[in-house]
């Protein structure tokens, strides 16, 4: 017998591949031969600083490059050290607070992981 699953829509026993796809005749229902942990793997974000290093939240990270600050006329200075920092998705990947500053969003090509 065949080891293909069973729809999970009706549970008919009777599916079939084609291509990537798996197919029930019954209801018509076409869902990825791919497993629901694989593809949340796949989908999943990985943010890496200026050096490839792998970050997480919670991180410690400094500024690799003096940064202008749009709207106040201020500059991050190259050095700053960020602590306890957020990942996140958007026009920038990582939310912190800087002394000094207060809460930014910055992008994880200008820090490098301490």
């Amino acid at each position: 017998m065949s080891n293909l699953p069973a729809c999970p829509q009706c549970n008919s026993a009777f599916t079939y591949e084609d291509g990537g796809l798996y197919i029930c005749p019954e209801c018509a229902h076409e869902w990825s031969t791919t497993s629901a942990a694989g593809a949340a793997e796949e989908t999943q974000k990985v943010w890496r600083d200026a050096t490839g290093t792998i970050l997480a939240d919670g991180d410690t990270v400094t500024v690799i490059k003096d940064l202008k600050l749009k709207g106040s006329g201020g500059v991050v200075k190259m050095g700053t050290k960020v602590k306890n920092i957020r990942l996140v998705e958007g026009d920038h990947d990582i939310d912190c607070k800087i002394d000094g500053f207060g809460a930014m969003g910055l992008k994880t090509e200008f820090v490098k992981k301490v």
